[in-house]
C-alpha cells in the first residue's frame, strides 16, 4: 500500500497520478526474476510493502526465498535499477526484511501456475 492510499495526496497530485506511478513501480518489479526460481519477485510475493513519499521516493520492503540467498546483492540492485527507470520516481531505498518469512502462500496464481505449483 502506498502512503498516498493512507493519508492526503500532496497539493497538485491526483489519485490518478498516484495509481500510474504505482502501476508503472509494480510492472518494473515483474521485470526482476527471482534467479533460482522461474518467477518474478513480485508475483512470488517477496516485495512486501511499497511506499511512496510525497516527494517521490520509493521505499521498498522485500524478503527473499531463503535468508542466506547468494545473489541477495544482486536482486537489491535490480530492483534499485528497474524501479529507478520509472518516470516520476526520484530516488528508490529497498530494505530487506525476513519476518514475516516468506513461504509459498504469498505467492501468485500467476506464479503458481508458471510453477504448475496447484
Amino acid at each position: 500500500m502506498t502512503r498516498e492510499e493512507q493519508q492526503p495526496l500532496p497539493a497538485g497530485r491526483s489519485k490518478e497520478d498516484v495509481e500510474r506511478l504505482t502501476q508503472g513501480i509494480i510492472a518494473a518489479l515483474k521485470t526482476v526474476q527471482d534467479p533460482e526460481i522461474p518467477a518474478d519477485i513480485f508475483e512470488l510475493g517477496l516485495i512486501y510493502n511499497i511506499d511512496i513519499t510525497p516527494e517521490d521516493v520509493v521505499y521498498i520492503d522485500m524478503t527473499l526465498t531463503a535468508p542466506g540467498c547468494p545473489v541477495a546483492g544482486t536482486i537489491v540492485e535490480q530492483v534499485q535499477s528497474s524501479v529507478s527507470l520509472v518516470p516520476g520516481v526520484m530516488a528508490v531505498i529497498v530494505k530487506l526484511v525476513f519476518e514475516p518469512p516468506w513461504d509459498q502462500s504469498r505467492m501468485s496464481d500467476e506464479a503458481r501456475m508458471t510453477l504448475d505449483m496447484w
